[in-house]
């Protein structure tokens, strides 16, 4: 039986994998698919033979995580090697992955001469290391791109590339979301906090970002806001972000519906990241931020070629939403950058129209099946 092996090291990887998953099962059954990753995985018809991808809350960190990824690289190789793999696919993670997929070149198929390689989302070379490209032709039967200029940065290269989509824009905005939406707080502007998916972003950029909803608040006596957290793990991380004071009375904390509380808020301060498409998918404008020690955002300075750092404004070509990524500075320059959001509707329809502009170029593709098509492929099918 064809086998196709999907890694997963991350929460954002499972869900890039999980559409991939149930393309592969509905249009080829008799392919067996085996994964390393998480309830998405699962859930989409996966044959899961480890859980890699855990809660962002409950992943480890530091020297603990690095001896576990290393223990569950030995563990796919034991397993492929009692178990010939066709297609690898890798997905994102590529500290961890490389290591498998590199492997699986040369051992994946025995004397059939390795598996082939098809990495779920391009590496992020454009932004930080052009030079190691070399390296991704060597590993590499195919990437498949989430960003529309991915493709022809990587074909350039010489590496065989497909932009196939996001998951995030590749649907409907949930029509249900705007009435449950409906249970949010009253009131004006209407602010919405998305401070991370794991517990260190959370603990991170949480304080400072009440710290900014204070300040806002100040000036707007009407100002209602909500936080939401990606699961219900991280409530009490976010509640701690008070560290002992009083809680606003104008701040709401919910978990685990972002659209909800995207299609009820007027703009938003958020993380870096996935979570910045959500954003764009419903034409919500932005502030970006992603608070860091002096030194980390002095080695970003140094290493990240590109001056814009966040998916829309990358996408875009040019800065149509503020960003402060990776920033060590105090919470007034962000304040600032929300003041138009919040108190001028022309502004915010300006941003929106640029974000409407950003979502379109995602247009008329489905990540699940066309991902599928390019695994298929090097089956033969």
């Amino acid at each position: 039986m064809p086998t196709v092996l999907v890694t997963a090291f991350e929460p954002s990887g499972d869900a890039h994998a999980a559409p991939l998953v149930r393309a592969l099962r509905a249009q080829a059954p008799d392919v067996r698919v085996v994964g390393w990753g998480g309830p998405r995985m699962r859930e989409a018809g996966c044959e899961m033979a480890g859980e890699t991808a855990r809660d962002g809350a409950m992943t480890l960190v530091g020297l603990r995580k690095i001896l576990e990824v290393r223990r569950t690289v030995r563990e796919i190789r034991a397993w492929a090697a009692a178990n010939p793999v066709d297609v690898h696919v890798p997905v994102d993670s590529p500290a961890a992955n490389w290591h498998i997929a590199s492997w699986m070149k040369r051992h994946g198929r025995g004397a059939a001469g390795g598996s082939r390689v098809v990495n779920l989302v391009a590496p992020q070379l454009w932004a930080w290391a052009p030079w190691r490209i070399r390296k991704w032709r060597r590993t590499s039967d195919a990437i498949l791109c989430l960003l529309p200029f991915e493709e022809a940065w990587f074909r350039a290269r010489g590496v065989r590339a497909h932009f196939v989509g996001h998951p995030v824009l590749a649907h409907p905005v949930d029509a249900a979301a705007r009435a449950r939406a409906a249970a949010f707080p009253q009131g004006a502007p209407r602010l919405l906090l998305l401070p991370g998916s794991r517990s260190s972003e959370v603990r991170t950029n949480m304080p400072r970002m009440l710290e900014a909803f204070r300040a806002a608040s100040s000036a707007r006596p009407g100002l209602a806001g909500v936080v939401m957290a990606a699961n219900d793990a991280l409530v009490p991380l976010v509640r701690a972000a008070a560290r002992g004071g009083a809680w606003p009375a104008n701040l709401q904390v919910a978990s685990g519906d972002p659209d909800a509380a995207i299609a009820w808020c007027d703009c938003a301060l958020n993380v870096s990241g996935t979570v910045s498409l959500d954003l764009v998918h419903q034409r919500k404008p932005m502030v970006a931020v992603y608070w860091a020690s002096w030194w980390k955002v002095l080695v970003g300075s140094l290493v990240l070629t590109m001056r814009d750092r966040l998916l829309p404004n990358i996408v875009a070509g040019r800065r149509i939403v503020p960003e402060f990524v990776p920033f060590s500075g105090g919470t007034g320059p962000v304040v600032r950058a929300l003041a138009p959001l919040l108190d001028d509707p022309a502004a915010r329809a300006r941003v929106a129209a640029d974000l409407d502009a950003v979502a379109r170029s995602f247009e008329g593709h489905d990540p699940g099946r066309e991902s599928a098509g390019v695994v298929l492929g090097f089956l033969g099918r």
